[in-house]
């Protein structure tokens, strides 16, 4: 979403706060460019970008990793290099001159005219250019990554209520679940749902009944659903994402289900217990691979995405327990990191909600306050009853 028509209304205490997390996020990226040595950024990422300018995003193609976009950023300029087709809507509706950026624009026909123009107002040698994207200067990926694990409050506040739209939205759809609807109704009332609110999914799966026990995927092929439904998210909004998992039935749980959840959730317990401010995420993943093994599925985290951080990307990155030598091992989890663990288990088992590591405790981001809960988290609805399963 680029910031529209309605966003042009803002007060200036409103515009005032924007400018400031923008500054903010330029003076740790001047600093970091110090750190290195380095005379310019310039940044294509539509993760990279939407982080730096506080939500500008293209909603031109969605979801797609390298934008009409490039941020080019030296000791005393900042400036979007886009296309002259996005410029009139970016120069009328993006308020960018009031963020501090100066807009320029490249004709979209001529072959790499955007990072040609993003070259020139570097003003530096490739070597001296730090860049998210190898081929073009000093690779800044990870580096990228590590400045906006912390999330500043305003991201924090977008985040939470971003993450709350997605829960609603995700219930909203198994709510009106009729035994025997097929998944891509339920899959279309979530998803329009989640667009009345300005979000769109990055990845949205629906499926039920024996597909759910079978794939860990299993995404929406017109197949009814009569005794059980699994509904994921990821939502995204101006660059940030938020992550859900509801489960809903008709009547209790067949057994085989309900062990399989049993030991996802013991897995899940772990992951968040682990997830304390000070702890390396390489901890929280050998945790949840002791948590398998005592649930009697060792190993078990080899067979699906364990999940990870949350923020500009789905997952800023993921390990698994074998990855010792990576920098994200070691990297400690800090108040403000947003995270969204995964863990699952053959037969219909799987858990999932955005938390923020907060002073004291994780705080669930994706809780609505209108869903059953057992044993303090997002229990299985029986739409029967309207209480868990």
């Amino acid at each position: 979403m680029v910031f529209g028509i309605d966003e042009q209304r803002k007060s200036i205490d409103e515009l005032t706060a924007r400018r400031g997390e923008v500054d903010a996020k330029l003076r740790s990226l001047r600093e970091w460019l110090g750190w290195r040595s380095l005379a310019a950024a310039v940044l294509s990422g539509a993760d990279a970008v939407a982080w730096a300018t506080a939500g500008l995003t293209s909603a031109v193609e969605r979801g797609t990793a390298v934008g009409p976009l490039r941020l080019v950023v030296t000791s005393d300029t900042a400036a979007i290099v886009t296309t002259n087709v996005e410029r009139p809507r970016l120069e009328a509706e993006a308020g960018l001159e009031a963020l501090g950026f100066a807009l320029h624009d490249a004709p979209w026909f001529e072959a790499e005219s955007l990072d040609l123009l993003a070259a020139e107002l570097a003003d530096a040698p490739p070597e001296q250019v730090a860049s998210d994207r190898a081929a073009f200067g000093v690779d800044c990926t990870d580096d990228l990554v590590a400045l906006r694990l912390a999330l500043a409050e305003p991201e924090r506040e977008r985040l939470a209520q971003l993450a709350s739209d997605a829960a609603v939205a995700l219930e909203h759809g198994l709510r009106g679940w009729s035994p025997g609807e097929v998944d891509r109704d339920v899959q279309g009332r979530i998803d329009d749902r989640l667009e009345q609110t300005g979000a769109f999914s990055a990845c949205l799966i629906v499926g039920g009944d024996a597909r759910v026990e079978r794939f860990r995927h299993p995404l929406a092929c017109g197949a009814a659903m009569r005794e059980l439904v699994m509904a994921v998210v990821v939502a995204e909004r101006g660059g940030l994402n938020a992550a859900a998992t509801r489960f809903a039935s008709n009547g209790k749980l067949p057994t085989p289900v309900r062990r399989a959840r049993a030991a996802a959730f013991a897995v899940e317990t772990a992951m968040l217990e682990a997830s304390t401010p000070g702890a390396c995420y390489g901890d929280v993943l050998v945790a949840g691979a002791r948590a398998y093994e005592d649930a009697g599925h060792p190993s078990a985290w080899r067979d699906h995405y364990q999940g990870g951080p949350v923020g500009y990307r789905q997952r800023e990155f993921e390990i698994v327990p074998t990855d010792t030598g990576s920098r994200w091992f070691q990297t400690p989890l800090a108040l403000g990191h947003a995270v969204a663990w995964n863990p699952s288990v053959a037969g219909g088992g799987k858990c999932e909600d955005t938390y923020l590591v907060e002073h004291g405790a994780l705080r669930r981001l994706t809780e609505t306050g209108a869903w059953p809960i057992e044993d303090g988290r997002p229990a299985v609805l029986d739409i029967g009853s309207g209480e868990a399963a």
